[in-house]
């Protein structure tokens, strides 16, 4: 099945921030994913199917302004951590959605932290997979490029590099066991190597991600009473399983479990395992209510 099958037939909202856009398949109970730097709704690509065919769930997989979005969203949008939250929620606002459920994985695991700490009311139920929490936005392993970027002109070099594979094949092996399929690997890196404005995008994000973001984001969510799950690779390399213990067991009602030998692109490694767990999550939390 190609990718667009798989997670719907692409569809464009235009936000004061710029144009999203994503992929829904489904109805019932709304599900939005937000994914990582450097990816987009492909990373969902085998979560969503197996989630639709239990049926039952809206899924919707945007395009976020992260790096590997095909439709820049303009000079003055506010690609930061911050102001992508802020894209969410007018996203969500756009669409008619009150609440939804959100599944979200590395850096849009921090946003997520940030959406439920600023708008506990959006959000019906929470799974965090492999993510930046605490002081780790971005990861330990980033955090020389995050400082090397912020001189000018050098975030664009750094990203740039990317075209070659001694600089993407490592990164990519760093955070996904499974071998990227070439299409996948291209969807990733194409916008921005071809596109000067989402590579800036790209920038901007990545130079305003900061600890005190999701630092404040933890503070509140000893408060955030939604049913929450935490799953994290096993083989994590960029966030160890004790910070996502520790993100758990600061929220009352979050759950922790682990998927064995994912690294931190969890969806890309474990797929139909992931999908499996959060739908006998939802399922659980479904039932309950009933």
């Amino acid at each position: 099945m190609a990718v667009s099958e798989a997670l719907g037939a692409e569809r464009v909202v235009v936000l004061p921030q710029g144009p999203i856009a994503y992929r829904e398949r489904g109805e019932g109970t709304p599900v939005l994913f937000v994914h990582g730097g450097l990816t987009n709704a492909d990373i969902w690509r085998e979560v969503v199917p197996a989630l639709a065919q239990r049926g039952g769930y809206r899924l919707i997989s945007p395009d976020w302004p992260m790096g590997s979005h095909r439709r820049p969203m303009g000079s003055r949008a506010d690609v930061t951590p911050p102001g992508i939250v802020r894209t969410i929620v007018d996203f969500l606002d756009e669409l008619g959605l009150d609440r939804v459920v959100v599944v979200a994985n590395d850096a849009g695991g921090a946003i997520s932290q940030m959406l439920a700490a600023a708008y506990p009311d959006r959000i019906d139920r929470l799974v965090l997979t492999s993510c930046d929490q605490y002081l780790q936005f971005p990861p330990r392993l980033l955090k020389p490029l995050r400082w090397a970027a912020a001189l000018p002109g050098a975030g664009d070099r750094i990203a740039r590099a990317f075209r070659f594979a001694a600089v993407h094949r490592p990164f990519f092996w760093s955070v996904a066991r499974t071998s990227l399929p070439a299409e996948i690997l291209d969807s990733y890196l194409r916008p921005m190597l071809d596109d000067h404005e989402v590579r800036s995008e790209l920038v901007r994000f990545f130079r305003g991600t900061r600890p005190r973001h999701t630092l404040r984001a933890a503070r509140a969510l000893r408060g955030f009473t939604r049913p929450t799950l935490v799953l994290w690779g096993g083989a994590d390399l960029w966030f160890s399983r004790r910070g996502g213990r520790r993100l758990a067991a600061s929220m009352p009602d979050a759950k922790f479990g682990v998927i064995a030998r994912a690294r931190t692109f969890v969806p890309e490694d474990a797929p139909v395992e992931l999908a499996d767990r959060v739908a006998a999550f939802l399922d659980a939390e479904r039932a309950a209510v009933r």
